[in-house]
């Protein structure tokens, strides 16, 4: 009996041992304004989200992982670049156009040659797509997604249009598909477009599990973002449940009868087809070979559009929301499954950031990185390894919403805010003791306080599309 567990106990070490050589398959799905405590491994009572809560159970949950900007379009390219904003290309939301339905589509495009997570992973083999809301560059511009690393993209190429999860069109491929059946400002229409999408992801799986090819799907989906709108099959999940005064429309985004329902309803249909596409990797015999992240662009968004952050207690015990360096607008979930790699239900507490899964992907598909990079790989942490590198310290800076910077040292969070009415001074708040920001410790820790303003500084390079103020010149 004995020479039996051995032989099974060195079967399963060698398993995991092929399983860390080769370059995994990658799923890496990202929400949209979904809250650090929107989920119910993060301790959500009111929103049913299972089949996260099933990765968290079967792999790992991150508690102190943060996204690289405030708000979508800068979020997205320090993901894919590995960039902080500091050093990022986008680093605010960019308008090509306005809000009419014949306007110029698109926000500030990446430059031709960009390195992206796409492209790396082209570089070793893998078949790539992006699915979902994509923000960094229009039709016909440098910053496509087939321009910038993957074979296969479908979705929203413009995040104003995503503002309608009923839109007249989606791109596909650099073709426009039109969307009978909807039209444009419409509260309901024929296509909800998060359908379509879930949909493309899942073909996209079978097809490369059809011919056995490596792949990488990154998943930007566009659910919880505004506005309120899902179909009457999710609705009626949640109708009746709360108290849930009606939203008139009158905060911007369209109107809903139902608001809270709506936005619960929203986030578990998002959930829901997660669960099929753990189900697929399952059923095509997958899931052993394949590392699926789950984490969110930014905080949830603050009460606007019928959206009730305070009702959900969306941000647990986090100060701010979208649109804030406080940690409620920084602070997002991660979770991370790789069967054999990952240990099941596991907990880390690591000091991470979105400009850290380049190089942890990077390091699990063994690419020795051509560009210089902000981030630090965590793929130790994801084996269960003790020799985890960590930040000195993170860097944020965001020019909208009065001009913000931030910085995590240690236990230490340095907040500075209202800088394009000329504020330079800095507070200072102690996440171990405080971590909903509410007791400002700068006075008594002036040495911590001049090291964060030192890196507030030295931590970034001048943009001049998009200044700070009191840092930059302004055009």
């Amino acid at each position: 009996m004995r020479w039996t567990v051995v032989f099974f106990s060195l079967v399963l070490t060698s398993f995991a041992s092929a399983q860390q050589e080769r370059a995994p398959n990658v799923v890496f799905i990202m929400a949209d304004d979904l809250g650090w405590a929107e989920l119910g491994c993060y301790g959500q009572t009111k929103i049913r989200t299972p089949h996260v809560d099933r990765l968290a159970a079967e792999g790992m949950r991150f508690t102190q992982h943060y996204s690289g900007s405030p708000v979508c379009a800068p979020s997205r390219c320090v993901l894919l670049t590995g960039r902080h904003t500091g050093h990022a290309i986008v680093r605010d939301n960019w308008e090509a156009g306005g809000w009419g339905p014949d306007e110029p589509e698109g926000q500030l495009p990446l430059p031709t040659g960009t390195y992206t997570l796409g492209r790396m992973f082209q570089d070793v083999g893998h078949t790539t797509a992006v699915i979902g809301k994509w923000g960094l560059g229009g039709p016909g511009s440098t910053g496509e997604p087939n321009a910038q690393g993957f074979d296969h993209w479908f979705g929203y190429l413009c995040q104003r249009v995503a503002h309608n999860h009923y839109p007249t069109h989606l791109w596909r491929d650099g073709t426009r598909v039109e969307l009978e059946g909807n039209a444009w400002g419409n509260h309901v229409g024929a296509v909800y477009s998060h359908d379509l999408m879930a949909d493309d992801a899942l073909e996209f799986v079978r097809a490369r599990a059809d011919t056995d090819e490596p792949f990488f799907l990154y998943l930007p989906f566009h659910i919880p973002h505004l506005a309120l709108q899902v179909p009457d099959d999710s609705l009626e999940e949640y109708s009746g449940l709360w108290d849930d005064p009606a939203y008139e429309g009158d905060k911007g985004y369209l109107p809903h009868a139902q608001p809270r329902a709506a936005y619960a309803a929203m986030i578990t249909r998002m959930d829901r087809d997660i669960g099929r596409l753990l189900d697929l990797l399952d059923e095509r015999e997958l899931t052993d070979d394949t590392l699926v992240m789950f984490t969110s662009d930014n905080g949830a968004t603050f009460d606007i559009g019928g959206a009730h952050s305070e009702f959900f207690e969306s941000g647990g015990p986090l100060r701010g929301r979208k649109g804030s360096v406080y940690e409620g607008g920084l602070r997002v979930p991660l979770v991370a499954r790789w069967p054999g790699v990952i240990e099941a239900g596991r907990q880390s507490d690591l000091v991470s950031a979105s400009w850290d899964v380049l190089p942890t992907l990077a390091e699990l598909a063994r690419v020795e990185l051509p560009v210089e990079v902000d981030g630090i790989s965590f793929a130790p942490t994801l084996r269960g390894e003790v020799s985890q590198r960590e930040h000195a310290h993170l860097y944020w800076e965001f020019p909208a919403y009065g001009g913000q910077q931030a910085v995590r040292l240690g236990k230490w969070k340095g907040v500075r805010r209202g800088m394009r009415k000329g504020n330079d001074a800095i507070a200072l708040y102690d996440l171990e003791a405080d971590v909903g920001e509410q007791d400002d410790v700068s006075a008594e820790h002036p040495d911590v306080v001049t090291r964060i303003a030192a890196i507030m500084v030295g931590d970034r390079t001048p943009s001049k599309r998009f200044p700070l103020p009191i840092l930059d010149e302004t055009r």
